[in-house]
């Protein structure tokens, strides 16, 4: 009788193939190389939400301090001032070039820089809380004098009805 012998190829070629498209398919989730430069300019190819910015490196930077109304979340309809935010945004950065400040976090859990965006001495983070698209959102680790400067803008734009707190009786 002759006894069979299976080929163990079948069997190691799935292996690698699978460990090939595994580290391939990780590699995509990959946050691009961003080298942190303090007070470096940065070319903002298109604004993606009012707090979240494109730059020309394919680099996706989110405001610290900023959570501006939703218009593109998938499982929820744009919120009230959602657009207003983006064009305010957009307005102000699309196509210019900006400088980034960053503090303790470089990155957020979907991988995008943590940022502070300046035109010259005009922080669009601040001036989205000031302009009432965004509440300051202190309970992140950020800079305390961010904070409080945050919360400067928002007292601001509650004590003047902007934005948010538009005929709403300072709420």
């Amino acid at each position: 009788m002759r006894r069979r012998v299976r080929s163990r190829f079948p069997f190691v070629a799935v292996i690698v193939a699978a460990l090939i498209l595994l580290r391939l398919f990780t590699r995509s989730f990959e946050p691009a190389p961003f080298s942190f430069d303090a007070g470096k300019s940065y070319r903002v190819q298109r604004v993606v939400d009012g707090d979240t910015l494109l730059l020309a490196d394919g680099t996706r930077v989110r405001l610290l301090g900023v959570d501006t109304p939703e218009t593109k979340h998938p499982d929820i309809p744009p919120e009230p001032l959602g657009f207003e935010a983006s064009e305010f945004t957009r307005r102000h950065v699309e196509g210019r070039t900006v400088t980034l400040q960053f503090d303790r976090e470089r990155r957020d859990r979907y991988h995008r820089v943590l940022a502070y965006v300046s035109l010259d001495d005009w922080m669009l983070n601040e001036e989205l809380i000031r302009a009432g698209f965004s509440r300051a959102e202190t309970p992140f680790p950020y800079s305390s004098a961010m904070k409080r400067r945050f919360r400067a803008a928002e007292k601001e734009a509650r004590d003047n009805n902007r934005g948010l707190w538009a005929n709403r009786d300072n709420r």
